[in-house]
């Protein structure tokens, strides 16, 4: 397994003086596409996703940073959750887009605040992560809308924004061109998928419970 991994971080090509690997282009592909089809609300989405965040398990690695492949391995969990609850979604009503309830929004928004936190308190004080901070709230901010996409939460559309946003300079900063131009596209992606959700949320308006 290793050797494996070894091979595909090696060098496959460059962006000016900045190297790209073959598994950074494999995260680049699988990324993309698993965005495309969750704006299209397509289950395929969830495995499609799993490819990516296996990759990138070993890009962050690769770079140091500690919070963001400690994160794509919590994925692969709401990977497999997210795909099941959209499975059985599909067996009875397909589910549909919706906002969060209150209670939703203010445990979502309790939960970013301690994550970030308390990574941030483990990262700068048991690694040598050179981006506490950045790596810290990207981190919390994309659990919480991984969350909300598993929900099929309007808000969670806006959590990727934010941390999109974050995201593009902090690849830049560390060294991965390829994935700092799959997230500004992520962006892209992301305000066509808000559009989207919100457009047919509006078509089958219901009231829903709160389900934590």
């Amino acid at each position: 397994m290793s050797s494996i991994v070894e091979a595909l971080l090696r060098i496959a090509f460059s962006i000016g003086s900045e190297p790209v690997t073959w598994l950074e282009i494999i995260g680049f592909g699988s990324g993309a596409a698993c965005v495309w089809l969750t704006v299209r609300q397509h289950i395929l989405n969830w495995p499609v996703g799993l490819v990516q965040v296996v990759a990138y398990i070993f890009v962050f690695l690769d770079a140091k940073l500690y919070a963001d492949a400690g994160l794509q391995m919590v994925y692969v969990v709401l990977g497999v959750w997210g795909w099941v609850n959209w499975t059985r979604g599909y067996a009875k009503l397909p589910m549909r887009p919706r906002e969060s309830t209150n209670l939703e929004l203010q445990m979502q928004l309790l939960f970013l605040g301690i994550i970030t936190g308390l990574l941030w308190l483990w990262l700068s004080t048991k690694t040598d992560s050179t981006t506490p901070i950045p790596d810290a709230f990207t981190t919390a901010l994309s659990l919480v809308a991984t969350y909300g996409q598993a929900k099929k939460l309007i808000e969670s559309w806006y959590f990727w924004i934010l941390a999109d946003l974050i995201y593009v300079p902090l690849y830049l900063y560390k060294h991965l061109p390829l994935t700092a131009i799959l997230y500004t596209g992520f962006l892209a992606m992301c305000v066509m998928g808000l559009r989207a959700w919100v457009k047919d949320a509006a078509k089958f308006s219901t009231t829903y419970e709160c389900e934590f």
